[in-house]
């Protein structure tokens, strides 16, 4: 396999997790009974431009279909993010009702609902139907396309170049990652900017997040590899902050190369000295990753064992890729774990792909009242544990797996 940046021949691997199906392909009852589609989830580090990357395996139609159930709005922790984003970027770049605003992977408004509460016109770009149908309600206009030079084109022929362009983490989900940000390059305006937020690579490897990997991300970055790849496509990284949603991520601000005129801020310079620091460029900032991911696993094995073998209940919240991805990697299945709680109502009476735990209510916690809650949304923990903070009424405890096993 070849970079998809750079296409560089692949040699260095970081981690192989097995085989599992696509995180987000939820099962009905009426799908139990028939083949699931599992795919190899390996990921190999380019030793040229340093881009961390999963084989290739599945397409992107296949990942984010028309019943895809990840809709960003059931956290109000990330909606309250979105907000103060909004409200940021509003006052630093002077937007008003004269301006144009497009985001791309704008799920289910979650976003550009506070775009349109303060006037500014404004234009989602979301390629999965359940998602845009839901932002559609909220009174916002959805383009339901997958973005990238082409349609970006079209959209500047229709006359509708943005001002501001928001990218929330989306950019690790593309598989032509040089087409999608050659795009944001064409839809801008001369002084026009685009932010993108993703999970950041550094903190991935340092902290053991390897359940954040799975089939819809095909790239882990770091500012050094997003520099390139932005460089490369037109665009000018000119500032970045560091974010702390999901176990550590980064928010960068760009310009196109050619007429983008702001200074570059500091904090760039500040972090790409951190990561090389880190080692983000060397071998060995890599060669452990895979010893962590197994000694997690087996972690969670033994605490899931040691619980059943002393009639101790075991459940689990929040039905999220990630968990998916540890679920699939240890091997649990409903035995060891009888059902997840989600509060989507796209996920309820489901059941999980691969390890196929059904997803329930949370009125089943107050019914069953199990000994353990095992918390798949670790990023969450805190909204998590506020929410369900009652199941300590019956001695209830809390336990996350990633980096490692911790009950609370």
């Amino acid at each position: 396999m070849k970079c998809r940046h750079c296409a560089t021949e692949l040699t260095l691997p970081l981690i192989d997790l097995g085989s599992a199906p696509p995180s987000n392909a939820y099962l009905t009852k009426q799908t139990l009974k028939t083949p699931e589609k599992w795919y190899p989830l390996s990921v190999l580090v380019c030793q040229e431009c340093w881009l961390v990357q999963t084989e290739d395996y599945a397409g992107a139609e296949e990942l984010f279909d028309a019943n895809y159930a990840y809709f960003s709005s059931f956290s109000t922790s990330w909606l309250q993010h979105a907000k103060q984003y909004v409200d940021n970027v509003v006052s630093r770049f002077s937007l008003d009702s004269k301006s144009h605003v497009v985001e791309v992977a704008a799920n289910d408004g979650y976003l550009l609902q506070y775009v349109k509460d303060k006037g500014i016109p404004c234009l989602g770009v979301e390629p999965t139907a359940s998602t845009a149908a839901a932002a559609r309600a909220k009174g916002i206009e959805i383009a339901e396309e997958f973005f990238g030079v082409a349609y970006a084109e079209r959209l500047v022929k229709e006359g509708r170049q943005a001002d501001l362009t928001a990218a929330n983490n989306v950019l690790a989900h593309v598989p032509d990652i040089n087409d999608f940000v050659a795009g944001f390059a064409i839809l801008l305006k001369p002084q026009g900017v685009a932010t993108f937020e993703f999970p950041h690579l550094m903190q991935m490897i340092l902290n053991n997040q390897f359940d954040t990997i799975y089939h819809e991300h095909f790239s882990y970055l770091s500012l050094t590899t997003v520099q390139q790849i932005f460089e490369y496509n037109g665009l000018n990284v000119f500032d970045v902050q560091e974010l702390p949603t999901h176990g550590g991520s980064l928010r960068v601000y760009a310009q196109r190369r050619d007429t983008g005129k702001l200074e570059v801020n500091l904090n760039v310079a500040k972090l790409a000295a951190q990561e090389s620091l880190a080692g983000v460029t060397t071998q060995a900032f890599y060669a452990d990753f895979q010893a962590k991911a197994d000694k997690v696993k087996n972690e969670l094995l033994t605490f899931l064992l040691e619980a059943k073998r002393n009639n101790k209940t075991v459940v689990a919240y929040g039905a999220a890729a990630k968990g998916n991805t540890l679920l699939n990697y240890a091997g649990v299945r409903s035995d060891l774990l009888p059902y997840v709680v989600d509060s989507n109502p796209a996920k309820k009476d489901k059941f999980l792909p691969g390890c196929r735990i059904p997803i329930v209510s949370e009125e089943r916690l107050k019914y069953t009242r199990p000994d353990y809650v095992l918390i798949f949304p670790w990023n969450l923990r805190t909204e998590v544990v506020s929410q369900l903070d009652y199941i300590r009424d019956w001695n209830g405890r809390f336990v996350t797996a990633v980096p490692s096993i911790f009950v609370d």
